[in-house]
């Protein structure tokens, strides 16, 4: 094991400026062997770029970077991985087209002369996700995984090479709870072979975990490093975002009115989920819970039209939209956006935005045959840019500018332009699917609060979410999904984050047994 008194990592009055603009200022920050330190700020504090300097993704504009007590540039990605610096960032950098197994030995050297040695390969990726517990098989395409599956690639990807310092951005977005606590039992192990980790994350519950050390940065400042056994929540939260957040999640009242949402025996292709029955009426919130890969998420896209159905019934108000029986079929995204219903895929990137155009398009995109941005084919920019302006200000992302392309703004920025969609047209049912996924303390209360309006106001709500204490604080029911073809139904009074993973763990018990 290395020295624990020499810091692994040492960064000395690190500066970055991108275009005259300063990003971070000064920043000092260390990592010693077997400590996860983590890193905690708003979107746009600085986190990513801080990391990319680490990782050689960008060079400082000033400062020194220190490994091991000697002076060194980081000057790529590549040099990163030499120094032995390995990172899982939030963004995916899988290719789509292979298989899991590939996928982990990108760049690395398992030849035999001009050959793969594709026996080594396949043996150790599946040591690798045996180790960490991962149920994907090695062999499978990633193009047909799920988000928190392609999750679970990227971490395994950085695990097997077995690093001195591994940086892990936001690793559990999209994982379940017990997939978490998997991960954490792995970095418990690497801790004990002296491996420092750099951990970003806006779950303040995973920090109290299984982080050492916390440094707090805001607009590009270090504003603390302290243990974290010093810093109790309600003290993070002030030093993060400037501001007392006194009620993390709001009481959202319950007033059910009409039905606006019935799936009966519902059976989606390729996918785990068999005679499932949800229903949502007009003013609740109701949850849905699943492991990876149990197919909570297919739910929300089949009622959308993006999954396939086998069979099932499902009706929209009063309208049977889905009956497999009869052979009745008006799904579509466009035919359930113009009946008020609004998917929100839990892969902004990918699914939910188009990246290269700006604020403005993006929100307008889904509603320009509307008549309050359109006459016939064409577009009026100037009642576009008026509805969306008065949008932007009560999202209260004016100030980004609504000109500005997505690709330039924080992940919590984008995830609210996703959900400003909403605003720009009628909308009586919210799907959302893992709506926080990388969004930062204020980001989250922020979307927690239009959920609440929306509900409050009379619409319903659909939340998917990995985070458990999103589901049992946001919810006024909760569905569980499991792998072996149950849905349980829960009142929200009568459910707990516990109950929750007990139910995945019996469930998981059940079918090793049953296999």
């Amino acid at each position: 094991m290395s020295n624990t008194n020499i810091p692994l990592l040492k960064l000395k009055s690190i500066s970055k400026q991108f275009f005259g603009s300063s990003v971070l200022n000064n920043i000092d920050f260390d990592l010693y062997p077997g400590e996860v330190h983590a890193i905690f700020g708003q979107n746009g504090a600085g986190k990513s770029t801080l990391i990319k300097v680490v990782t050689g993704d960008i060079q400082p504009s000033s400062g020194s970077i220190i490994i091991n007590n000697e002076q060194l540039k980081i000057h790529s990605v590549h040099k990163a991985k030499e120094l032995g610096i390995s990172a899982v960032f939030q963004e995916f950098s899988l290719v789509p087209q292979l298989t899991v197994e590939e996928n982990l030995f990108l760049g690395s050297n398992t030849s035999k002369g001009f050959f793969l040695n594709k026996k080594k390969l396949h043996q150790v990726a599946c040591e690798t996700l045996d180790q960490l517990e991962f149920s994907i098989k090695a062999d499978e395409k990633v193009i047909n995984l799920s988000h928190a599956e392609k999750r679970m690639v990227e971490i395994a990807k950085a695990f097997h090479t077995k690093p001195s310092i591994m940086v892990l951005d936001e690793p559990t977005a999209s994982l379940a709870e017990n997939e978490t606590n998997q991960l954490f039992s792995m970095i418990e192990i690497l801790k004990k072979e002296g491996i420092g980790i750099i951990y970003i994350t806006h779950r303040m519950n995973e920090i109290y975990k299984i982080a050492n050390r916390i440094t707090i940065l805001q607009d590009g400042n270090v504003i603390d490093t302290s243990s974290i056994k010093n810093i109790n929540e309600q003290k993070l939260v002030e030093l993060a975002t400037g501001r007392n957040i006194t009620t993390f999640f709001p009481e959202i009242k319950k007033q059910p009115g009409i039905k606006i949402l019935d799936i009966k025996n519902l059976f989606l292709s390729n996918t785990f989920v068999s005679d499932v029955s949800i229903n949502v009426s007009a003013g609740e919130v109701v949850g849905i819970a699943g492991l990876a890969g149990s197919g909570k998420s297919t739910i929300g896209r089949a009622c959308f039209g993006i999954s396939k159905i086998s069979s099932g019934k499902i009706r929209y108000l009063d309208d049977l939209i889905y009956d497999s029986s009869k052979q009745i079929n008006d799904l579509s995204p466009r035919s359930m956006l113009d009946r008020g219903m609004l998917y929100l895929p839990s892969d902004r990137r990918a699914e939910g935005l188009v990246m290269e155009q700006n604020i403005r398009e993006n929100i307008s995109l889904p509603s320009l045959g509307l008549p309050k941005f359109s006459s016939g084919f064409i577009v009026n920019r100037k009642k576009e840019k008026d509805v969306v302006e008065k949008i932007g200000e009560r999202l209260n992302f004016n100030s980004q500018g609504i000109e500005n392309k997505i690709e330039q703004l924080s992940g919590g920025t984008q995830q609210k332009v996703m959900l400003a969609k909403s605003f720009a047209r009628d909308v009586q049912l919210f799907i959302l699917d893992e709506p926080t996924v990388g969004v930062d303390i204020g980001t989250r209360v922020a979307i927690y609060e239009i959920i609440k309006e929306f509900c409050e106001s009379g619409g319903a709500v659909i939340l998917i979410s990995s985070d458990l204490s999103e589901i049992v604080n946001l919810s006024h029911r909760i569905y569980i999904v499991s792998e072996k073809n149950k849905c349980i139904e829960f009142d929200s009074e009568d459910c707990n984050e516990h109950l929750i993973q007990n139910y995945f763990l019996n469930s998981m018990v059940e079918e090793n047994y049953a296999s």
